[in-house]
């Protein structure tokens, strides 16, 4: 999956665009709209948390950086324990630390806008619409130029280069 960008000028345009979207089969949890605070967007699927901030991001490199210091944690415990502990002490305070440190960074990444989305956010802020859709690596030239021809208005932004399979 791939998450491609079109950046829409009001909301009726993107309201035709996610029904265009939709006539192509795409389902309405594939696709996120990203408005200026306090936009109603009606039927819109509206962008959640996840796309909006860089929590799963963040979550990912607290992850790395606490499993990391856990595992050097239990390492030098082992220096100084002796090598009579066996290995699931340290794989424990591994686990342990990549715990804590998702935890501690999925909740600063929270606070924290979606850095993919930044450079889109003054044209945002004037009134315009971000749509995000998560499509098939196959048919991102497909809709693409189906949006584009129906939609002139509509700017194609782009694509994000990979998505996690279960995504």
């Amino acid at each position: 999956m791939r998450r491609i960008y079109f950046l829409a000028p009001n909301i009726e345009v993107t309201h035709k665009i996610v029904d265009e979207l939709r006539v192509q089969g795409i389902e309405d949890w594939h696709m996120h709209v990203l408005a200026k605070r306090d936009t109603p967007l009606e039927d819109l699927p509206e962008a959640t948390e996840f796309q909006k901030t860089d929590f799963v991001a963040a979550v990912e490199r607290g992850a790395a950086l606490g499993a990391t210091t856990g595992l050097l944690a239990g390492l030098v415990s082992l220096r100084f324990a002796g090598f009579a502990i066996a290995g699931a002490p340290v794989l424990g305070v591994l686990f342990y630390g990549a715990t804590i440190g998702a935890m501690m960074s999925g909740l600063a990444g929270l606070q924290v806008g979606n850095s993919k989305v930044k450079k889109y956010e003054e044209a945002i802020e004037k009134g315009g619409m971000l749509v995000m859709v998560d499509i098939a690596k196959e048919r991102i030239d497909e809709v693409r130029k189906v949006i584009t021809k129906h939609h002139p208005n509509a700017e194609f932004e782009g694509i994000e280069p990979l998505l996690p399979p279960s995504y």
